[in-house]
Protein backbone atom coordinates (compact mmCIF):
# COMPACT_ATOMS: atom_id res chain seq x y z
CA UNK A 1 0.00 0.00 0.00
CA UNK A 2 1.86 3.53 -0.90
CA UNK A 3 1.56 6.00 1.67
CA UNK A 4 -0.10 9.30 0.87
CA UNK A 5 1.51 12.31 -0.51
CA UNK A 6 -0.94 14.99 -0.18
CA UNK A 7 0.88 18.17 1.33
CA UNK A 8 -0.96 19.00 4.64
CA UNK A 9 -2.10 15.73 6.96
CA UNK A 10 -5.20 14.63 7.35
CA UNK A 11 -8.16 15.81 5.24
CA UNK A 12 -11.41 15.33 7.06
CA UNK A 13 -15.10 15.26 4.82
CA UNK A 14 -14.08 14.07 1.49
CA UNK A 15 -10.34 12.49 1.97
CA UNK A 16 -9.63 9.30 0.87
CA UNK A 17 -10.66 6.64 3.56
CA UNK A 18 -8.57 3.89 2.05
CA UNK A 19 -5.50 5.97 3.16
CA UNK A 20 -3.65 5.21 6.60
CA UNK A 21 -4.21 7.79 8.97
CA UNK A 22 -0.49 8.87 10.35
CA UNK A 23 0.14 10.46 13.44
CA UNK A 24 3.44 12.22 15.05
CA UNK A 25 4.46 10.25 18.28
CA UNK A 26 7.66 11.74 19.68
CA UNK A 27 10.34 9.68 21.27
CA UNK A 28 8.89 7.46 23.91
CA UNK A 29 9.36 8.23 27.56
CA UNK A 30 10.81 6.02 29.83
CA UNK A 31 10.41 5.68 33.55
CA UNK A 32 12.24 3.26 35.86
CA UNK A 33 11.24 3.86 39.51
CA UNK A 34 8.31 4.72 41.14
CA UNK A 35 7.52 8.58 40.63
CA UNK A 36 4.71 11.15 40.10
CA UNK A 37 5.38 11.77 36.17
CA UNK A 38 5.64 15.14 34.92
CA UNK A 39 2.74 16.95 32.68
CA UNK A 40 5.32 16.43 29.84
CA UNK A 41 6.12 13.22 30.09
CA UNK A 42 2.03 11.95 30.21
CA UNK A 43 1.41 14.38 27.12
CA UNK A 44 4.13 12.43 25.18
CA UNK A 45 1.57 9.93 24.30
CA UNK A 46 3.95 7.16 25.39
CA UNK A 47 5.55 5.86 28.03
CA UNK A 48 8.14 2.87 28.47
CA UNK A 49 7.48 1.71 31.96
CA UNK A 50 9.69 -0.82 34.42
CA UNK A 51 12.04 -1.80 31.86
CA UNK A 52 14.26 -4.57 33.35
CA UNK A 53 12.49 -4.24 37.22
CA UNK A 54 11.58 -6.80 38.85
CA UNK A 55 10.19 -5.57 41.71
CA UNK A 56 6.09 -6.40 42.52
CA UNK A 57 4.76 -3.60 41.92
CA UNK A 58 5.88 0.11 40.66
CA UNK A 59 3.62 2.86 41.53
CA UNK A 60 3.32 5.93 38.58
CA UNK A 61 1.44 8.99 40.01
CA UNK A 62 -0.24 11.53 37.64
CA UNK A 63 1.34 15.41 38.09
CA UNK A 64 -1.72 17.50 39.81
CA UNK A 65 -4.31 18.78 37.83
CA UNK A 66 -2.60 22.48 38.60
CA UNK A 67 1.00 21.37 37.14
CA UNK A 68 -1.31 19.53 33.93
CA UNK A 69 -3.49 23.15 33.11
CA UNK A 70 -0.11 24.80 33.64
CA UNK A 71 1.06 23.17 30.25
CA UNK A 72 -1.92 22.65 28.49
CA UNK A 73 -2.59 26.44 27.99
CA UNK A 74 -6.33 27.83 26.74
CA UNK A 75 -7.44 24.35 27.76
CA UNK A 76 -10.44 25.45 30.51
CA UNK A 77 -13.11 24.15 28.29
CA UNK A 78 -15.05 20.75 29.90
CA UNK A 79 -14.30 17.95 27.86
CA UNK A 80 -11.05 18.75 26.73
CA UNK A 81 -9.46 15.24 26.52
CA UNK A 82 -5.94 13.87 25.10
CA UNK A 83 -4.83 10.19 25.41
CA UNK A 84 -1.57 8.09 25.93
CA UNK A 85 -0.30 4.89 26.17
CA UNK A 86 2.03 2.69 29.11
CA UNK A 87 4.04 -0.21 28.11
CA UNK A 88 5.16 -2.33 30.90
CA UNK A 89 8.44 -3.65 30.06
CA UNK A 90 8.78 -5.04 33.43
CA UNK A 91 10.36 -8.78 33.81
CA UNK A 92 9.15 -11.06 37.06
CA UNK A 93 5.98 -9.23 39.18
CA UNK A 94 6.81 -6.05 38.03
CA UNK A 95 3.47 -4.54 37.69
CA UNK A 96 2.82 -0.60 36.75
CA UNK A 97 0.30 0.74 38.80
CA UNK A 98 -1.09 4.33 37.89
CA UNK A 99 -2.12 6.22 40.91
CA UNK A 100 -4.10 9.68 41.04
CA UNK A 101 -2.91 12.92 41.30
CA UNK A 102 -4.42 15.77 42.76
CA UNK A 103 -7.30 16.84 41.30
CA UNK A 104 -7.97 13.55 38.85
CA UNK A 105 -10.54 10.99 39.70
CA UNK A 106 -9.38 7.69 37.83
CA UNK A 107 -12.63 5.78 36.80
CA UNK A 108 -13.47 2.96 38.34
CA UNK A 109 -11.13 2.62 41.18
CA UNK A 110 -8.19 4.84 42.45
CA UNK A 111 -5.04 3.23 40.98
CA UNK A 112 -4.92 1.06 37.37
CA UNK A 113 -2.58 -2.24 37.31
CA UNK A 114 -0.66 -2.90 34.27
CA UNK A 115 0.53 -6.16 34.41
CA UNK A 116 4.03 -7.31 32.92
CA UNK A 117 4.35 -6.86 29.06
CA UNK A 118 1.30 -5.53 28.25
CA UNK A 119 0.56 -1.96 27.80
CA UNK A 120 -2.81 0.14 28.56
CA UNK A 121 -4.69 2.68 26.60
CA UNK A 122 -5.59 6.46 28.85
CA UNK A 123 -8.08 8.77 28.07
CA UNK A 124 -7.89 12.10 30.07
CA UNK A 125 -11.20 14.07 30.15
CA UNK A 126 -11.80 17.62 31.57
CA UNK A 127 -14.24 16.64 33.72
CA UNK A 128 -14.94 20.35 36.19
CA UNK A 129 -17.98 22.03 35.29
CA UNK A 130 -16.74 25.91 33.90
CA UNK A 131 -16.03 28.27 37.37
CA UNK A 132 -15.97 24.90 39.72
CA UNK A 133 -12.44 23.73 40.63
CA UNK A 134 -9.97 22.18 38.05
CA UNK A 135 -10.61 18.32 37.93
CA UNK A 136 -9.62 15.69 35.58
CA UNK A 137 -10.53 11.94 34.90
CA UNK A 138 -8.84 9.30 33.64
CA UNK A 139 -10.62 6.15 31.96
CA UNK A 140 -8.37 3.31 31.07
CA UNK A 141 -10.20 2.57 27.51
CA UNK A 142 -8.20 -0.90 26.66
Amino acid sequence: MALPNGGGGYQLGDGNLNEPLIDALPEPVSVTTAATLTPAQVLNGLILANSGITAASVTYTLPTVAELEAVLINSDKTGTAFTFRVVNLGTSSATAIIAAGTGWTISGSLTMTIPVTTGAFFIARKSSLPGAASAWTLYRAA
